[in-house]
């Protein structure tokens, strides 16, 4: 199965949807957003990354910000934050440069490792788009976190391969359908920037009047 590139999906948005459906259903479906501390620094996190949008040349290696990937078997586009480039007796075949180089996507985030695999495949994703492009096959590449300046390397295993598969053909039936999930309340709404726009104490609520009156009763 291939997809046209009017039906590609980005690629950060499978954290979303990892994170929580609805939130990237409100994200991706019905182009809603708002900001908080944390959607702020990891934009920012990531402008950094991105801002230099040249290739940093080195003996024997080279490094891109901010590259445009895209995958027509899994229908999805994006930018990596970093991807790092180094000669090798095999490997991608770049355009303008010689011989085989060795691709290392890298992926920058705000905080520390995360409980889910949110993080894991989007690196893996960004990985397969990067491989279906050049031709090539990645092993492995790295997630900085910033709030403990430390790389974490990933093992682009065929248990993470599977998951990225199966995550995104879910994220496109999703997508397909134009419908919205219904909440689910957890720690995770605390925490999330959509949190007034979810409205999470909704749906726990006995009704919308309740909510309702309970609110007018606050302005009150």
């Amino acid at each position: 199965m291939s997809y046209e590139e009017d039906e590609y999906l980005m690629i950060s948005g499978i954290q979303h949807f990892v994170f929580c459906r609805r939130q990237w259903a409100l994200i991706h479906i019905e182009q809603q957003w708002a900001e908080n501390r944390l959607t702020a620094e990891g934009q920012l996190i990531h402008g950094n990354a991105h801002k230099d949008s040249f290739i940093e040349k080195r003996p024997g290696i080279l490094v891109t910000r901010g590259l445009r990937v895209a995958s027509r078997e899994l229908g999805m586009t994006g930018q990596c934050d970093v991807v790092e480039f180094r000669q090798s007796e095999d490997g991608a075949v770049l355009h303008g440069h010689r011989g085989h180089w060795d691709v290392r996507p890298v992926e920058y985030k705000r905080g520390r490792d995360k409980d889910d695999h949110s993080d894991m495949l989007q690196l893996c994703l960004e990985a397969m788009c990067l491989e279906e492009m050049l031709g090539c096959r990645i092993p492995s590449g790295d997630l900085f976190y910033h709030e403990i300046r430390r790389r974490r390397s990933v093992e682009f295993s065929e248990a993470l391969r599977e998951e990225v598969q199966k995550t995104t053909e879910e994220m496109h039936a999703c997508f397909r359908r134009g419908s919205t999930p219904k909440v689910k309340p957890s720690k995770k709404c605390q925490s999330c920037s959509l949190r007034e726009i979810c409205l999470p104490k909704l749906c726990r609520d006995p009704s919308a009047a309740a909510y309702l009156k309970e609110k007018l009763g606050e302005v009150s």
